[in-house]
């Protein structure tokens, strides 16, 4: 289409919607019995700890000086969760909808608003959904959005439910680097995410993932982010969801959608969530870069704009961000 111009205004509704994930305890025998299963709270621990930070030059050279930096106390009034001593298994569970139609929410440009419907029309005739539906199902398997709980655990159990099916996973069959081809039940709960995205309405879903930890074991909720620091005298806020401890619903999400392994550094790094930038905040680093013309808005104006399809790969990448949602438009 020619002249055709980038919209200013795109929004996307995210097409993957999960849950808060909240926590409980339990026993490891205990799984099929829901009613045993107690909600973890969140306490209060205030500590005495010590300074062990990175010292001027000026103080760690002077022993005398180190000694009186050391001899402070580092008070730290933090909020704690954990297992009680009578259960050894901590259960995270949330739901998942998968909402079908990926057409934008906004669009201020009709004719770039058909190129872009044709653009997804071909995709999904020729590829579907398949390879990310894939990837989405191996993730819940794995129990990739288990964060923390997930390191150091003895067993995990992780139960999908869907209508009238229940299929279980064993974690240790997946891998957090790599994505299989799917069997078996993985490739049954695959089919429903795939029919989710594609059919005319919504597929849910929901996960039960037990962690045999060990008695009194400590476990990670969601940590909150301290905006107004002069309401709070506490240097740590975990996140509860009517008393229950909870992991946020954004850090499920951002789990399910570590997918991109189509990015340049992909095979040292290894799968990375689908971002515009391919932005991990924790490595400071965006692996998408605008001057190597393989982050998300370069590959999209290139495929809607220019007509140049992207390889099959980056594709997957496109259409997984619109999948993702967010606000694409093209700033005047």
């Amino acid at each position: 289409m020619a002249n055709l111009q980038t919209a200013s205004v795109l929004a996307f509704d995210r097409r993957l919607n999960p849950s808060d994930a909240l926590m409980f305890s339990g026993n490891w025998g205990n799984r099929n019995k829901a009613e045993l299963w107690q909600a973890i709270t969140i306490e209060q621990k205030d500590v005495r700890g010590t300074i062990s930070n990175r010292m001027k030059a000026t103080i760690g050279n002077d022993p005398a000086k180190l000694d009186a930096e050391i001899q402070k106390a580092n008070l730290q009034r933090v909020d704690v969760a954990a297992l009680p001593f009578d259960a050894d298994t901590l259960k995270v569970s949330f739901t998942l909808r998968i909402i079908s139609g990926l057409i934008p929410s906004s669009c201020n440009n009709p004719e770039y608003q058909q190129a872009l419907a044709e653009k997804i029309s071909t995709y999904t005739e020729q590829q579907g959904f398949k390879e990310l539906a894939n990837r989405y199902a191996e993730n819940i398997a794995n129990g990739r959005f288990l964060w923390r709980n997930r390191v150091g655990a003895e067993a995990i159990e992780i139960v999908v439910s869907h209508k009238e099916q229940t299929w279980r996973f064993d974690c240790e069959n997946f891998s957090l680097r790599n994505f299989s081809t799917p069997t078996g039940d993985l490739a049954a709960l695959s089919q429903v995410i795939e029919q989710g995205l594609s059919g005319d309405g919504f597929a849910f879903v929901r996960v039960d993932a037990f962690v045999r930890l060990g008695q009194g074991q400590e476990v990670f909720p969601s940590q909150e982010l301290i905006l107004d620091k002069g309401k709070s005298d506490k240097s740590k806020v975990l996140y509860a969801v009517q008393n229950t401890a909870a992991i946020h619903s954004q850090k499920i999400g951002n789990a399910l959608r570590t997918i991109d392994t189509w990015y340049p550094e992909s095979e040292a790094i290894g799968p990375i969530a689908v971002e515009p930038y391919g932005s991990v905040t924790n490595r400071g680093k965006a692996y998408r870069q605008p001057k190597e013309k393989k982050d998300f808005y370069n590959l999209l104006d290139n495929w809607i704009v220019k007509d140049k399809a992207p390889d099959v790969e980056q594709q997957h990448y496109v259409i997984a961000t619109l999948i993702r949602g967010g606000v694409f438009g093209k700033a005047d």
